[in-house]
């Protein structure tokens, strides 16, 4: 990987002993984050009935919050630009943990989405710069495996996070996991308040933000999250029914597989971390050419429980492991201003989410949800050709003033 440059407002690599809490925090944070934006899909009959509305309507709360990712993250960056990183931080996981809070207290369905796109408005902008400064925290040749790991965050939060809330909605009561994802936000947000360095504040601001923002290489990059991930959208909403339906597995054992294809995907993304520090550009060819492939073979395979069992797991490996090299990129050319460009990115991945479910609820609602992977295949194919104009050293121009 090529050697990271301190982004404004940011402090030099610190020492490993001062690293670690702060990437600690930091994957708390991204943890409840993460938890927070899928965990109402595991409570909604509870609220629904607490909330006297449809399920079809509880279930727009995941969009609510969706838009106010996609929406809030870029538009929370531009107006904080010149704030210093630390307060900004601490204010972002405030701000998350309030409309917790909030939602755990909902007394109308009105109130719950309101709360819902009150937390959403953190998300962006805290991912982005946690990306950013767990860089600056450690060596250059180290990058990439610190994004991994707080990447990882969003993966255990899919794994573990959502499942244990909806447990824990089952048993309790569907608004304590809101105030459990607000506990875990509070208790990363204390260690970053101990941890984290105060740094002046960034000389950068938003017209630097948009320039850099407008390279060609950056938006290249981006537009290969929003493209290439919808591949992996596409069949992972409806890995479940395809394991049931085509495969023959039962409920637990489909159940058993997603929790494989998690383990797998959080093992993928750390190996892709590692290997971002060597070649971000050689990564993430090879994950979308891989990705391209096991999606194209995932409906030939499918039949057969044996090669579907092969075929998730290997799934599971490439299907996170974009992350990190796609960031790594994005920083190699937005170094001087890389906010803005980071939480587009991550708005990125929520329009790449949203549309490769909705892409694979038409295909299943056309009974084809055997061929969910052929389209996921040519968006991945999409990404690896997008991957290869926005690594291409052509692509690469001076950075501005």
């Amino acid at each position: 990987m090529a050697p990271a440059m301190t982004s404004p407002g940011t402090s030099a690599p610190v020492t490993t002993r001062r690293a670690i809490p702060i990437i600690a925090g930091f994957l708390l944070c991204v943890f409840a984050i993460g938890t927070a934006e899928l965990l109402v899909s595991g409570l909604l009959p509870q609220i629904a009935a607490s909330m006297h509305v449809s399920v079809a309507s509880a279930g727009q709360l995941v969009t609510a919050y969706a838009l106010g990712v996609v929406v809030g993250g870029p538009l929370i960056t531009v107006l904080t630009a010149r704030m210093p990183r630390k307060g900004l931080v601490l204010g972002l996981i405030a701000l998350f943990i309030a409309g917790s809070l909030l939602s755990a207290a909902a007394t109308s369905y009105g109130m719950l989405v309101a709360s819902r796109v009150l937390a959403a408005l953190a998300h962006g902008t805290l991912f982005a710069i946690s990306l950013i400064v767990v860089t600056t925290v450690v060596s250059p040749d180290r990058a990439g495996r610190a994004i991994a790991i707080v990447v990882s965050g969003l993966t255990v939060a899919t794994v573990l996070g959502v499942p244990l809330g909806a447990l824990l909605g089952q048993a309790f009561g569907w608004r304590v996991p809101f105030l459990a994802i607000a506990v875990i936000a509070a208790a990363g947000g204390a260690v970053l308040a101990v941890a984290m360095p105060r740094t002046p504040a960034p000389t950068t601001g938003a017209p630097s933000e948009l320039r850099v923002l407008a390279r060609r290489p950056v938006l290249l990059a981006i537009t290969t999250t929003a493209i290439g991930f919808a591949g992996v959208g596409v069949v992972l909403t409806y890995l479940v029914p395809l394991l049931t339906q085509v495969s023959g597995f039962s409920g637990g054992m489909a159940s058993a597989l997603l929790l494989a294809y998690g383990a797998g995907s959080l093992l993928g993304n750390l190996a892709a971390g590692r290997l971002t520090d060597s070649s971000p550009t050689m990564t993430v060819r090879i994950v979308f050419l891989g990705l391209t492939v096991i999606l194209a073979a995932l409906p030939f395979a499918a039949p057969s429980q044996p090669a579907a069992i092969v075929a998730v797991l290997a799934f599971g490996l490439l299907a996170t492991a974009t992350i990190a090299p796609l960031q790594g990129l994005i920083l190699q050319h937005a170094a001087d201003a890389p906010t803005l460009s980071t939480a587009v990115n991550v708005s990125g991945f929520n329009l790449a989410n949203a549309f490769g479910a909705a892409l694979g609820g038409s295909i299943v609602a056309a009974g084809a949800l055997r061929w969910t992977g052929l389209a996921g295949a040519v968006l991945a194919l999409a990404g690896l050709g997008l991957s290869w104009l926005a690594t291409s050293h052509t692509t690469t121009v001076p950075h501005e003033a």
